[in-house]
């Protein structure tokens, strides 16, 4: 289909925009449903980010936006109002604009990567995870698997107040969650998730120590740049189940599609139309 003067536009907010995956995946499926509405990646540095954002809605055109890296705790800020998980996790990665011209933030990120693993076998309830990354996507991932039934959590970041920050909003919803802080050893975790940007650059270093790998142990993965990141192929080697960063983007999309009031689709038929491997 060709974009033209009626067509409705996603804004994809990010930066660097060259590892975006999602144009590939909703831009088939909105072709095959005679959609007229496009995602177009958006590149805003952090720096003219609280800037863009009034602006950028102030299109006439724009029916919403995806965000990610390293937008998502920003973008809090930004809103009229977020949604309950959006809250919790300190985040949100998508805006829309309702009818009064404000706008509403959400967060998929966490319940597309505990859909993803849970879809693969793994079972969150009693569970013991290990989050690494406590920014938008970390804290989503957590206090989705947090919704999900895991026992404990073990959080780590390298700006330790991030950790401590995401504890407290985690401990005042889920009061009998245990909650560790500040060690990135996977020793004595059923489920290792890496929530950091490490492994998008060939010279990134691990997220952590992965020779402590076990194969009991199930690891997740956020980064979409390259379907198998270091880590992951770490723990393949080492006979661990994996779920890839695109896992999660298939699996939250739909969500997206409702939350944008547009048709949805399921996972399945979303990998059938990309145009993307996953």
């Amino acid at each position: 289909m060709q974009i033209s003067g009626h067509t409705r536009l996603i804004a994809h907010l990010g930066y660097p925009t060259e590892g975006f995956k999602a144009p590939m995946i909703y831009n088939p499926w909105f072709a095959d449903q005679q959609v007229d509405v496009r995602v177009v990646p958006v590149g805003v540095t952090p720096a003219d980010y609280a800037a863009f954002v009034p602006t950028l809605f102030k299109m006439t055109n724009i029916a919403g936006a995806l965000v990610t890296m390293p937008h998502k705790v920003a973008t809090c800020a930004l809103m009229a109002r977020l949604s309950p998980t959006a809250a919790i996790a300190g985040a949100c990665n998508a805006i829309r604009r309702e009818a009064d011209g404000t706008l509403t933030g959400e967060m998929f990120d966490g319940d597309g990567f505990v859909r993803g693993i849970q879809g693969k076998g793994f079972q969150t309830r009693g569970a013991r995870a290990l989050v690494v990354g406590s920014g938008g996507v970390g804290s989503a991932i957590a206090a989705s698997l947090a919704a999900a039934g895991v026992a404990a959590l073990t959080l780590y970041d390298n700006r330790p107040e991030m950790a401590a920050a995401l504890a407290m909003r985690l401990q005042a919803h889920y009061p009998r969650l245990k909650i560790a802080l500040m060690t990135n050893d996977p020793c004595g975790h059923q489920l290792v998730v890496n929530a950091t940007p490490l492994g998008m650059n060939p010279d990134d270093p691990l997220p952590l120590p992965a020779e402590l790998l076990t194969p009991e142990m199930f690891v997740g993965e956020v980064v979409m740049k390259q379907a198998v990141t270091p880590l992951l192929a770490i723990a393949k080697a080492r006979g661990c189940a994996t779920q890839q960063g695109t896992d999660m983007l298939f699996e939250m999309i739909p969500a997206y599609l409702d939350f944008f009031h547009l048709p949805v689709a399921t996972p399945e038929q979303l990998r059938a139309l990309a145009q993307i491997e996953s």
